[in-house]
């Protein structure tokens, strides 16, 4: 009778991690349910072994999710290009990620980007055309990369076909899929 309460326990502890947005603590683990903060450590390892996407962070236990597919892309065009580039991978569902470069003296070179929408791309031109600075691109004679988010890997196709159609696709790295902690994904 103890072994099925054990197993029943364990079973809560991951429903509620399933249905948990933020990180919960060893010490709400355990207040819920009236067992010690070590009784909950041992669970949790003990969960692991099955559920690798249980994750330990400074704030408790969470349970990733993979929801979201991205791929990288390495691709070439002008300053002129960049908005066109941006707004047809928004519009076809992916989410611009960040860029980078690899440049032969400084090695990578990687900014957040974040672009999911129109007005994502309208703000992030606006700041590119202040003329502050220039395209992280430049640097590396217009050669760069950019990570790319997208609900589903046929999305994925579809972003790398359209920057193929267009010119801008030097290559393609196989999609990766990543866990992301439910709190940050978007619908």
């Amino acid at each position: 009778m103890s072994r099925l309460k054990t197993e029943e326990r364990r079973n809560r502890i991951l429903e509620l991690l399933e249905s948990s947005s933020e990180p919960l603590s060893g010490t709400v683990i355990a207040d819920r349910f009236g067992i010690s903060r070590q009784v909950v450590v041992t669970d949790i390892a003990i969960l692991r072994s099955t559920y690798p996407n249980i994750m330990s962070t400074s704030k408790g236990y969470l349970m990733l999710h993979a929801d979201k597919c991205r791929r990288v892309y390495k691709v070439k065009h002008t300053d002129e290009q960049t908005e066109d580039e941006l707004i047809s991978i928004v519009n076809l569902g992916g989410k611009v990620m960040d860029i980078y470069v690899d440049h032969r003296i400084y090695g990578t070179i990687r900014k957040p980007l974040d672009i999911a929408s129109k007005r994502d791309v309208d703000h992030f031109m606006a700041d590119l055309v202040s003329g502050v600075s220039t395209p992280l691109k430049n640097i590396t004679d217009g050669y760069h990369f950019h990570t790319v988010e997208a609900r589903s890997e046929s999305i994925l196709d579809e972003i790398e076909n359209m920057l193929r159609e267009k010119g801008y696709l030097i290559e393609s790295l196989d999609a990766v899929v990543i866990y992301e902690p439910k709190s940050y994904s978007q619908s």
